[in-house]
């Protein structure tokens, strides 16, 4: 039998004109999960059923005319208008909307909260009947897929933060029709295990774990069976699943919910992580103390060395010897008897005698100086230069006057002086 062979792009754009040509302007009603809006502005979620789902846009353009979108939450339940669209890179297909309009709280969403709040009025969310979680776990059980994101987030930081804490990995299928069942199966098992091992080989705390996804992936930790199980269980549990935003009934029943499944690893080895840091500072106090202790058991083993006591001795005897030097009186007479600072006392007063008369000799000879210039100044011979004269007698007297004159004898001699010499007269009769 010969078959036509075709390549993969042929089919699928067979595939992609047979379903494009065939459903278009579709109605389709359905729950949204998944909302995301991208960074261009469109619009990517997943409109489900309680049996099946399909990938759903709104791009930009179209959003622009539908406004109501941005109402629209995880768990609503919507009318679509629109087409069916392929896209030939990944040959999967989804539905390009024009037109979205709400309808109300989605089955799904609906039947989560009646059972939520159904559950919450038999107490199965009590504070007060939840367990403490042990800060310091000796071994743990994990829930989860086995080959799961979830799994190596937690194994991560356990192997990085934990001290001694075994883990007991049990994998269990966390999504799809059998989850619910596999889950309680898994936690049953686990339970049995504990109440029947020795002491030392007990389960401390049990971790239920899953990565995020929609309401419709995480329905089976919604099971109503698992519920009462996790309120029955004789361990205490904690809730890893999904994301921050993610909540399904057992994040509720269990003793603890963490945020992710690192999240719950991180709380569960806290504990750990605050002894290791205790331990590395007490590490790092003792370190330092045994260094204190070396260093000065070194310094009284280098004090205690021969060299070191001889060169103490010598420095002593230095000592001792300087001292005797400074008590010879001889070479210390002058610092002694202080004789030094006499002769310095006496060199000053004589140089302050020797400015004395220096100073005093220039004042005289200022004086001489002055008195000079006064006596030239009165030195009649001076006034007789400008064509003046005087009268002197034979003794020596001045005739300063005519009455003077007139008291001379007759024919008494007198001299005349004049500046470049003087003359001998005598004095007339008046009559004469």
């Amino acid at each position: 039998m010969n078959l036509e062979s075709k390549n993969v792009t042929q089919v699928i754009l067979e595939i992609k004109n047979l379903l494009e040509t065939e459903f278009t302007n579709l109605s389709i009603v359905g729950e949204v999960t998944n909302l995301s809006l991208s960074s261009s502005g469109h619009w990517y979620f997943t409109l489900s059923d309680k049996d099946s789902s399909i990938s759903a846009a709104l791009f930009k353009m179209d959003a622009l005319r539908n406004p109501l979108i941005k109402q629209i939450k995880d768990g609503a339940k919507v009318q679509v208008i629109g087409d069916v669209n392929v896209y030939p890179k990944r040959g999967t297909f989804q539905v390009i909307i024009k037109k979205i309009v709400p309808l109300g709280v989605g089955d799904l969403k609906e039947q989560f909260e009646k059972l939520k709040r159904r559950l919450a009025t038999e107490g199965l969310f009590d504070l007060e009947r939840k367990k403490a979680i042990p800060q310091l776990p000796k071994r743990v059980a994990i829930i989860t897929a086995l080959r799961g994101a979830a799994l190596q987030d937690f194994i991560n930081i356990y192997k990085r933060r934990s001290i001694w804490m075994d883990l007991v990995v049990l994998p269990t299928l966390v999504q799809g029709d059998e989850a619910a069942k596999a889950i309680r199966g898994s936690l049953h098992n686990v339970i049995k295990y504990s109440l029947s091992a020795p002491v030392e080989k007990k389960i401390d705390l049990i971790v239920l774990a899953r990565g995020g996804g929609s309401l419709e992936d995480l329905w089976a930790f919604n099971d109503e069976g698992l519920a009462w199980d996790l309120f029955n269980c004789p361990i205490p549990t904690i809730s890893a699943i999904g994301h921050e935003v993610d909540f399904s009934i057992a994040d509720f029943v269990c003793d603890l919910r963490a945020e992710t499944p690192s999240a719950a690893a991180e709380i569960i080895t806290h504990q750990q992580t605050l002894i290791k840091e205790k331990m590395r500072t007490v590490k790092g106090r003792l370190i330092s103390h045994m260094e204190i202790k070396i260093s000065r058991i070194n310094n009284r083993l280098k004090y205690a060395h021969p060299n070191t006591i001889l060169n103490s001795i010598w420095t002593v005897f230095n000592g001792y010897q300087k001292r005797l030097i400074r008590c010879d009186i001889n070479k210390r007479l002058n610092e002694l008897t202080h004789i030094h600072e006499f002769y310095q006392r006496l060199d000053d007063c004589l140089e302050d005698i020797k400015n004395s008369m220096k100073d005093k000799m220039k004042a005289l000879t200022h004086q001489l100086d002055k008195s000079k210039s006064l006596l030239n100044v009165l030195n009649p011979k001076n006034v007789l230069g400008r064509g003046y004269g005087y009268v002197e007698t034979i003794n020596g007297g001045i005739v300063a006057s005519g009455q003077d004159f007139d008291k001379l004898t007759q024919d008494e001699l007198l001299n005349l002086h004049f500046y470049d010499g003087k003359r001998v007269v005598k004095k007339a009769d008046k009559s004469s």
